[in-house]
C-alpha cells in the first residue's frame, strides 16, 4: 500500500489555453519520483553550508520545447540521472567519510593545541614585554641616532643650489644633442 508521502498533488487544466501561449503546445513533465523530492521536515544542512550543492535534474539536463523524445524516456533518464547521484554518493561518503573526518579531526586538533599552547601565549608576552622594548628602543634612537641626523640636517641646511637662465639654456641644450 502506498503511503499519504508518496503522493504528488498534480495541478491538471483542462482549459482550453492554446489562445493563452499563441498555439504553442504546453509540456507537462511528469513529477519526480517520491523517494527523490525533499523531505523539509529533516534538514541536513541546518546552517547552509552548501546551499551550491542542491543540484536538480532540470539544474543539468533540459529538452527543448519543440523536439522532444518519448515521455518515458525522459522519465528513466531522470530516475537514472538521480538514482546515480545517489549512490555514488553514498558510495563515496562510505569510503572518504571516516578517513576525511579523522584527517580533520587531527588538523583542528594541531591548530587548537598551537593557538592554546603557542600563539595565545607569545601574543601575551609580547604585551607584556612590548611597552619596556618600545621605551628601550626610543631611549636608543634619542640617545645615538637623533644626535646624528640633526648634526647632519643642519649642515645640510646652508647648501643652497642657484641657477641663472644662461646655466638652464646650456644644460637644455645638452640634453638635446
Amino acid at each position: 500500500m502506498v503511503s499519504d508521502d508518496c503522493l504528488v498533488e498534480c495541478k491538471i487544466d483542462d482549459d482550453d489555453s492554446d489562445a493563452d501561449n499563441g498555439g504553442e503546445e504546453q509540456i507537462n513533465m511528469p513529477p519526480p519520483p517520491p523517494e527523490f523530492a525533499s523531505k523539509a521536515a529533516t534538514p541536513v544542512d541546518p546552517y547552509g553550508i552548501n546551499q551550491h550543492l542542491k543540484v536538480e535534474v532540470s539544474d543539468v539536463l533540459a529538452e527543448p520545447a519543440t523536439p522532444r523524445s518519448i515521455d518515458q524516456v525522459w522519465l528513466y533518464s531522470v530516475v537514472g540521472f538521480e538514482r546515480t547521484r545517489i549512490w555514488t554518493y553514498r558510495c563515496l561518503s562510505l569510503l572518504l567519510a571516516v578517513p576525511l573526518a579523522l584527517l580533520c579531526g587531527i588538523s583542528l586538533a594541531i591548530l587548537a593545541c598551537l593557538h592554546v599552547w603557542f600563539v595565545v601565549p607569545c601574543v601575551q608576552l609580547s604585551n607584556t614585554f612590548l611597552p619596556c622594548l618600545r621605551s628601550l628602543c626610543m631611549c636608543t634612537l634619542n640617545s645615538f641616532i637623533s644626535p646624528f641626523c640633526t648634526s647632519l640636517a643642519l649642515c645640510c641646511s646652508q647648501i643652497a643650489i642657484s641657477l641663472s637662465n644662461k646655466d638652464w639654456h646650456q644644460m637644455k641644450d645638452k640634453e638635446t644633442v
